[in-house]
């Protein structure tokens, strides 16, 4: 299934969008995209009803803001580094284990809703990541176990400050939570429909220019470990988003670097989960 929320910012709704690209409401009584819905067997009762009767059910119209596919995870956790190649064009080390930091959920947006460069910003940045939503509380598992407690997969751009990031003291969640800074969507995919997450292709354009194009069989750690990882050290929620890093061609790599003024536009993809585009504007 792929999982849709609509509607204007703050008051979206759930739905579905079927094969054929058609979006449909779902009934009230499944409640919304939140951590009960996942966690609970919310997505097994909407498969079933799905099989069987959401051809028929009211349809959304095409021209509708699609929101952020899921409600406010509890948090956004993301792997830095998790590419060799982007690792190499920060001039850093390939990690020995996962580079983990947090990105502020209060940054979480829909997939085609404006970036908001912030003020005082003048290094901000672009990553295509493929990000997992946790379906099923993860504590210490294996990585035997571990996409058991997945319940799909999900588009992600890390937008990212570099200045505030790399150049100031401290961690680097300052440099990743800037409201806009995580637009996902246009959907989750749930795991039926993505059978290898190791298998797809990502990639993003600048103002029509690929500056991005890699594939997640390169991963250092593919989601199995990362997952298995991450719940050694704390435990995962249903619905918390896993973003899984990105590959080469980020602005800073670049010499000398790009980073994104207004009016520039972000378009972005990967295998089985859609596209996304944002025009950058200035903080007013």
């Amino acid at each position: 299934m792929k999982l849709i929320r609509f509607g204007e910012p703050g008051e979206e709704k759930p739905g579905l969008q079927l094969e054929d690209g058609t979006r449909v409401e779902i009934p009230p009584s499944f409640g919304d995209y939140d951590e009960s819905f996942f966690g609970g067997d919310g997505l097994e009762q909407l498969k079933e009803w799905s099989s069987s009767i959401a051809i028929a059910a009211p349809e959304i119209d095409p021209e509708t803001r699609l929101g952020p596919p899921s409600c406010r995870p509890s948090k956004i956790i993301c792997v830095g580094l998790n590419y060799s190649d982007h690792a190499e064009e920060s001039g850093m080390d390939a990690p020995s284990e996962p580079v983990l930091f947090f990105k502020a959920t209060t940054a979480y947006q829909g997939p085609n809703d404006p970036l908001v460069i912030p003020e005082g910003s003048v290094k901000t940045d672009w990553e295509v990541e493929l990000g997992v939503v946790i379906g099923k509380c993860a504590k210490r598992v294996s990585r035997e176990y571990a996409l058991a407690h997945v319940a799909g997969y999900v588009l992600h751009n890390d937008y990212s400050e570099r200045e505030w990031q790399l150049e100031k003291q401290g961690q680097w969640v300052k440099g990743k939570s800037a409201d806009t800074f995580a637009p996902c969507g246009p959907w989750i995919a749930t795991t039926d429909e993505i059978k290898d997450p190791g298998k797809l292709r990502l990639w993003l354009k600048i103002n029509g220019e690929l500056k991005q194009d890699g594939h997640t069989k390169n991963l250092i750690f593919d989601v199995p470990t990362i997952v298995s990882y991450i719940s050694q050290f704390m435990t995962l929620l249903p619905g918390d988003i896993i973003s899984t890093g990105t590959p080469a061609g980020v602005g800073f790599g670049f010499k000398p670097p790009q980073f994104l003024k207004p009016g520039d536009v972000a378009e972005l993809g990967i295998d089985g989960l859609g596209t996304q585009q944002q025009v950058a504007e200035a903080e007013e």
